[in-house]
């Protein structure tokens, strides 16, 4: 099977600029007729425009569609919200996959923030539903370039180096994100113009958290300087992928001459740039990567005058320099 390319099946009316914009991202993700996808509904606007422009599509698409939400119980009405959903995929004759988890209670066993305790939550029970469709099925979340934007502001004011700033992936491994090029204004304003209803969550408006700061008083500002700065973002993203997967490509051709075949160890006689260095100790030591004070812990090591080193990598492994030699165990 392959992608159609864009038509006007589309269609007229108030979801147009959501079913158009959903159409040529699913061409450019080369989703195809037929194809099985899980839709991540939270029930807020971005959601909501993923939610009907696939059932716009499906039809002409043959797609087959499963609405997947997950409750987090975080706030007092989150089990209203989850029947409103369940609700709006059962009038657009829509199945679904619905569960709660207390994810609250889960960022204080896994040790992690609530957003990142709900994210490995949401993404857990998403691979879930698709692994029970079956193994092409496809998970569809509803990203767009305005998130893409606040995840790039973050990771900079973080200190993050290219790979972060890659923004969020179109696409990785089956989930898909066909609304990335997507204003959120945009799909809010298709929304009210059709009067379909969403959610809008009363913590996305709570400064504590960072994105929501970064959207709520650092965006609007950049603005100002350039109207067009989430798509200037979207584009930096995309450059910086770019970027990345050329370095990656080069240190992974620096790795196999550096290996010494036989012996196990990595020639560091004559040090590569640094920046490529970085990129072939994390190639070799593979995942989860060290953190970036090992690694640069282990190139001081690796260039410096003394041998008979050990640094810690974490996860149980180490790195022993010798000779300008590094092995990894």
């Amino acid at each position: 099977m392959h992608p159609r390319p864009i038509t006007s099946g589309a269609g007229r009316g108030p979801l147009s600029p959501i079913t158009t914009t959903l159409a040529a991202g699913a061409a450019r993700l080369k989703i195809p007729d037929g194809a099985r996808i899980v839709l991540a509904v939270s029930g807020g606007p971005d959601s909501t425009a993923l939610l009907h422009g696939a059932a716009s599509l499906a039809p002409e698409r043959d797609w087959r569609l499963t609405v997947a939400h997950l409750d987090h119980a975080l706030r007092d009405g989150s089990t209203t919200e989850a029947q409103a959903v369940a609700a709006a995929a059962a009038a657009l004759g829509l199945s679904t996959e619905m569960r709660r988890v207390d994810v609250r209670a889960l960022a204080s066993a896994e040790h992690r923030s609530l957003e990142d305790a709900g994210r490995q939550a949401r993404y857990r029970f998403l691979e879930e539903v698709a692994a029970g469709i079956g193994p092409d099925a496809m998970i569809a979340t509803a990203h767009t370039a305005d998130d893409v934007a606040e995840t790039i502001l973050l990771r900079l004011a973080r200190g993050s180096g290219l790979r972060g700033l890659r923004g969020i992936p179109a696409r990785r491994g089956r989930v898909v994100r066909p609304l990335l090029e997507a204003r959120r204004a945009s799909l809010r304003a298709a929304l009210d113009e059709a009067g379909i209803a969403y959610v809008v969550d009363p913590s996305n408006t709570e400064l504590a958290h960072a994105r929501n700061r970064v959207r709520a008083e650092i965006l609007p500002v950049m603005e100002q300087l350039n109207p067009d700065v989430v798509e200037a973002f979207a584009r930096f993203g995309r450059l910086a992928a770019e970027d990345d997967d050329l370095l990656d490509a080069l240190a992974a051709a620096e790795l196999v001459t550096r290996r010494e075949t036989g012996a196990g160890a990595i020639d560091w006689r004559l040090p590569p740039a640094r920046a490529l260095g970085r990129r072939v100790l994390r190639l070799a030591i593979g995942d989860p990567a060290p953190s970036a004070e090992r690694i640069e812990a282990l190139l001081d090591a690796a260039e410096g005058p003394r041998g008979g080193l050990t640094i810690e990598l974490g996860g149980g492994r180490l790195a022993g320099v010798a000779e300008r030699r590094i092995r990894i165990e």
